[in-house]
């Protein structure tokens, strides 16, 4: 009889979060469509994040260790799926005016949602750990500072490098937008609509 209980409570913890795990997945896949407000709720968190840092005066290394886990991410938002410098013989970045005629949109190592949703999800990890007095380890915070700089500077620079090497843009600024987008011409225009206007 016990065990039967325990199975039933399991079979429905299972349940239960598998519904929790598909509302989440829902709302994640809603929110594709809205970059914007995606970042501004990003920024919110993490200066959410730093004003805790700022009240408790504490927890410096974790907020070290969120700004080295959120510059892996940037450099792999900013890198390219396919790297050039490891490519020998398969499909590389142009590096004639020919060849980029033909080639590709750049594709990113780390798509734009992904990048997001890993940063909220590090930057939220960090704010819950800055409740539990374990992680707040004395250091002095100055030289986290100096030393994350450092680390920017090289990182960045090494990337530009990259960037300027291979003769790739990471951003892009949107589709090229066209005056009549959308306008139908024609005899036919609108589909049998526009013919039944024109008495067709």
């Amino acid at each position: 009889m016990m065990e039967g209980t325990d199975h039933e409570d399991t079979s429905s913890l299972d349940q239960t979060r598998a519904n929790l795990k598909r509302a989440v997945q829902y709302w994640l896949d809603k929110s594709t469509i809205y970059p914007l407000q995606r970042w501004i709720a990003f920024l919110a968190l993490f200066a959410l994040f730093f004003l805790r840092i700022y009240v408790v005066q504490g927890y410096f290394i974790i907020a070290y260790g969120l700004g080295i886990f959120l510059l892996n991410n940037f450099i792999a938002f900013l890198s390219p799926l396919d790297d050039p410098s490891d490519v020998s013989d398969g499909p590389s970045l142009p590096t004639t005016q020919k060849e980029a005629k033909e080639y590709k949109p750049f594709t990113r190592r780390l798509p734009e949602f992904k990048f997001w949703l890993t940063c909220f999800k590090g930057t939220a990890t960090s704010f819950f750990m800055t409740f539990f007095s374990i992680f707040d380890v004395p250091v002095f915070w100055p030289i986290l500072v100096m030393y994350f700089m450092v680390l920017f500077f090289m990182t960045m620079k090494r990337q530009i490098q990259h960037m300027y090497k291979h003769k790739y843009v990471p951003f892009s600024f949107g589709k090229s937008k066209y005056s009549n987008a959308g306008v139908e011409t024609g005899a036919f225009r609108g589909g049998m609509q526009g013919a039944s206007r024109k008495g067709i």
